[in-house]
């Protein structure tokens, strides 16, 4: 059965998705739990980012150029790059080089420049984000981070014990509040 997203697998008891391809068209990785590599809006920037380093380019070569910039182990499908590619022209962001060549080859223009520039913030974290996969698809997790995350798990183990859902509301909300801070301090680095 295909899902929504022209893969197969469906979801798990958890509503999860399981198998197929990923939210993006991708095949996200070697199984296991699959990150969003890209929050809405992301992919154009990152067109737009890849097309500012080198142009001309085909769509072929944008994807490979992700898929690199990912480890190697995800590629967004053409069902993800090509509409986005469509929409990044009609808003004139980019160009085709040679409308009559049958592989079009793409451009960024001034407009798309201007719309980098001010996206500017989301092209980096895109970048970062994109790094940090490279990083575990190619299993060199800092150190640091490995102990820290685990650190975190083992307190949240001790402090509520079995009771997880049933634990007292006044410490889920003070666990729930610290964790939230730690998200923006983290997304602001």
């Amino acid at each position: 059965m295909e899902d929504e997203f022209g893969g197969g697998g469906g979801r798990d008891e958890r509503g999860a998705r399981r198998g197929g391809r990923d939210e993006h068209g991708g095949h996200g990785g070697r199984g296991g739990r699959r990150e969003r590599l890209f929050e809405s809006g992301d992919l154009k920037v990152l067109i737009l980012h890849l097309l500012a380093q080198q142009e001309p380019r085909h769509g072929y070569e944008i994807i490979k150029a992700i898929g690199q910039l990912a480890g190697d182990d995800y590629s967004p499908s053409p069902g993800a790059i090509y509409p986005t590619l469509t929409f990044l022209e009609e808003t004139g962001s980019i160009a085709i080089v040679d409308p009559q060549d049958a592989r079009k080859r793409y451009v960024i223009t001034d407009e798309g420049r201007k719309e980098l520039a001010a996206q500017a913030s989301a092209a980096d974290r895109t970048l970062k984000r994109l790094q940090m996969h490279q990083l575990r698809s190619r299993e060199q997790r800092p150190a640091e981070l490995v102990r820290a995350t685990e650190n975190l798990r083992t307190s949240l183990r001790l402090k509520l014990g079995d009771a997880g859902a049933n634990a007292d509301r006044e410490l889920l909300e003070k666990i729930a509040a610290i964790l939230d801070r730690a998200a923006v301090d983290i997304g602001r680095l």
